[in-house]
């Protein structure tokens, strides 16, 4: 078959409803949640929006804002070039990785039934191994979509779920990180606001999802919904982020494409 037929069957199947595109983007507005980092630290910055004009004497026929935010904000990318491990690889930030590195095959691990009963569960090699025994391999070149529907907490003061001690929230463990990594996997997503658990300042090393991930050249996606929705494989991720020069990662649309 050939690069036309190819995408002719793409595109017949999106028209006709065979293939899904599934939306796996919060809604980015002034108040959805940001990361809290300790406050010796510098903060990411929420979403803030300022009206330019709407149909006035402003601009009588165009309806526009300016608005701005931190690379990490919302539903987002995570590049190489974010953490220190990943800091001098090459073409480690999102205006310069690789086009094709975007778009690639999902899996899914649900873990919801445990991050229900624990909002500090951590994936483990374990559960990780025990998903392959019942689903196959991880494939090389997959994107890891860690399902807890965390997601369905967007509204409400348990999606950060703070305390004294931080936040409480679902995430791997280091050695999972680097299980995932050996499989070759191109990037690990999640429904919370990061890719590591909310604890994860307290273990060896701090932050193991973006200390393993990124050293490795790979990417984060964080923030993401409708999991639930996709199957255990079969999903196509699209992910671009936008070309900001030496930029550490940026607000997205994740979308997904679904056999019906």
């Amino acid at each position: 078959m050939n690069t036309q037929d190819l995408l002719g069957n793409l595109v017949g199947a999106l028209a006709s409803g065979h293939l899904k595109v599934i939306d796996l983007t919060q809604t980015l507005s002034t108040e959805f949640p940001t990361l809290e980092l300790p406050p010796q630290f510098g903060q990411c910055e929420p979403l803030r929006v300022e009206k330019v004009s709407e149909y006035d004497d402003r601009g009588p026929m165009w309806y526009w804002n300016n608005f701005s935010c931190n690379e990490h904000t919302g539903t987002h990318f995570d590049a190489p070039i974010h953490w220190v491990t990943g800091k001098d690889l090459a073409n480690n930030s999102v205006d310069t990785l690789p086009v094709q590195e975007l778009v690639g095959p999902a899996i899914v691990i649900d873990c919801s039934a445990e991050a229900a009963a624990n909002p500090d569960f951590l994936l483990d090699v374990a559960h990780l191994e025990a998903w392959e025994a019942a689903n196959g391999r991880i494939d090389e070149g997959a994107w890891v979509l860690m399902r807890t529907d965390w997601s369905k907490h967007a509204q409400s003061s348990r999606y950060k779920n703070m305390d004294e001690t931080g936040q409480h929230t679902p995430g791997p463990t280091p050695e999972a990180v680097k299980f995932l990594v050996g499989r070759g996997i191109r990037g690990f997503g999640t429904e919370t606001i990061g890719t590591d658990a909310g604890q994860a300042h307290s273990m060896d090393p701090p932050y193991p999802a973006h200390h393993f991930l990124h050293g490795a050249g790979r990417y984060g996606l964080q923030c993401l919904t409708n999991l639930d929705r996709l199957p255990t494989r079969g999903a196509v991720i699209i992910c671009p982020p936008l070309k900001l020069e030496r930029g550490s990662g940026s607000p997205l649309r994740v979308l997904a494409l679904v056999a019906a």
